[in-house]
């Protein structure tokens, strides 16, 4: 028997967590300083004089692994940052009485109970579903790289799925599918709903309101996630938040403690049963939403996922004009903040420019340089953008969000799940987009595997019609 002999210690493999080692972080909340108006500099200063790197630019973890005393230095540093005051918490709130206080037109409660049929909530699962997958293969990939990929495929603007056929294998070499999607999310493989976190979390708030109801606390989202989310299907906040639970931090701290993430996309993500079982009433989605989105986020983030509910409700209560929804978001957002003008800059945009590109190509200028990829502002920006310019129309709504870039498939379901509540039924959205889906997902969250759209929709209505 031959037995090999132990790896020498300079030898052993390294194991690289993405989202969350401390020498990786602090260049993220460097960023979010200067964001938020902080005077970071001389904690800057001693970061680099120390040998540390900037962020990783698109990926969660950066090669070599820290040195220990550079590792310990990393962590001093964020807790140093975190004892920074920024000159825009004032108009930017992260409580709810304060930022119903900062909103002159939060909506009042309906005048009269609004309900949802299966109907528009299978429609809404099922453009959820397309609009998240469209953006799956592109994900991480530059603007430059989406646009010459779709245009090799003759598919430009966005009006189906992404496919390698026709497409020269240079392109394919010079801008490579996001590994771990393309396999499952390009034409010529598609094969019912494959896992994403975009699917992942509308499931678990389901699960949510299934089991507590719409008096959910904090503390109960955080249990459930402990108990059926795997720690591996979290990413960016939500992975943060997740760690913090388990060394004990409690919500709401879990959302600020060590988490330069905590304005990103994740609580957006997590908003639209929240929007889907408040028909007609925007605040109870949003002051649901925020119930969810700070265990992981504060301000802008957390606005993201109220924004986005909000709009909804009015979407699953019968609101037909696209316009109308964004409109309604916006009442939920405190007007001073900086994700209210990132919606706004989105719809006029959309509104001075004929040709999306050229809409997508100023976003990109205000936002490129100062802000990551899965940064909830850019995005918000280009959300409203996209559904702006494509006026309810639910192809255009999907191809626009996945076109524009950053996070293609995050915002591809969210246009997805408002343009299918305006469609009204499955039947109203094209068959391009739904056929592939075969009314089936894959998913990791417990009971809902290989579950079907319609099933999905009539569960989802019996949580609208619960007290």
């Amino acid at each position: 028997m031959n037995v090999r002999p132990p790896r020498a210690q300079s030898e052993a493999p390294h194991l690289r967590l993405t989202w969350v080692q401390p020498e990786d972080l602090v260049g993220h909340e460097l960023r979010q300083a200067a964001q938020d108006g902080r005077d970071a500099r001389e904690i800057e200063e001693r970061w680099y004089a120390a040998g540390g790197a900037p962020a990783p630019d698109r990926a969660g973890a950066s090669e070599p692994p820290a040195p220990p005393r550079l590792r310990e230095l990393a962590g001093h540093l964020l807790d140093e940052l975190a004892l920074l005051d920024s000159p825009l918490a004032a108009d930017e709130p992260s409580g709810l009485a304060e930022i119903m206080a900062a909103c002159p037109h939060w909506p009042g409660p309906p005048e009269a109970a609004a309900t949802v049929g299966r109907d528009r909530l299978h429609a809404a699962w099922l453009g959820r579903a397309a609009g998240c997958l469209l953006g799956k293969p592109v994900e991480k990939l530059p603007l430059t790289g989406i646009r010459a990929l779709a245009r090799a495929a003759g598919n430009w603007p966005l009006a189906t799925w992404f496919t390698e056929h026709g497409v020269a294998p240079e392109l394919l070499a010079a801008h490579p599918w996001n590994r771990r999607s393309a396999p499952t999310s390009l034409a010529e493989n598609i094969d019912g709903m494959p896992e994403d976190d975009d699917l992942n979390h509308p499931l678990l708030t389901l699960l949510l309101l299934q089991r507590h109801g719409r008096a959910f606390t904090t503390a109960d989202l955080a249990r459930l996630w402990l108990d059926e989310l795997p720690a591996g299907r979290t990413f960016t906040a939500e992975r943060i938040a997740y760690g913090n639970l388990l060394a004990g931090v409690e919500p709401p701290e879990t959302a600020r403690f060590r988490n330069p993430f905590r304005e990103w996309i994740g609580a957006q993500i997590r908003a639209d049963v929240h929007g889907w079982t408040h028909p007609g009433d925007p605040a109870g989605a949003a002051a649901q939403a925020h119930r969810d989105a700070v265990l992981t986020h504060t301000a802008n983030g957390v606005y993201g996922a109220m924004f986005t509910a909000a709009a909804l409700a009015v979407a699953a209560g019968g609101e037909s004009d696209v316009h109308g929804c964004l409109a309604a978001g916006l009442r939920v957002v405190p007007p001073h903040s900086r994700y209210a003008r990132a919606v706004r800059l989105g719809i006029e945009t959309a509104r001075t420019e004929g040709e999306f590109d050229a809409v997508v190509d100023r976003l990109h200028a205000a936002y490129d340089s100062t802000h990551h990829w899965v940064h909830v502002l850019p995005n918000a920006a280009l959300l409203a953008a996209a559904l702006t310019h494509a006026d309810g129309d639910f192809t255009r709504s999907i191809g626009c969000a996945v076109s524009g870039g950053w996070d293609t498939d995050s915002n591809g379901a969210t246009a997805g799940s408002l343009a299918g509540l305006l469609a009204g039924t499955p039947t109203a959205l094209p068959d391009h987009w739904t056929a592939p889906l075969k009314n089936r997902l894959a998913t990791s969250v417990p009971g809902f595997d290989r579950t079907g759209f319609d099933t999905l929709a009539a569960l989802t209505h019996q949580e609208a019609l619960r007290p």
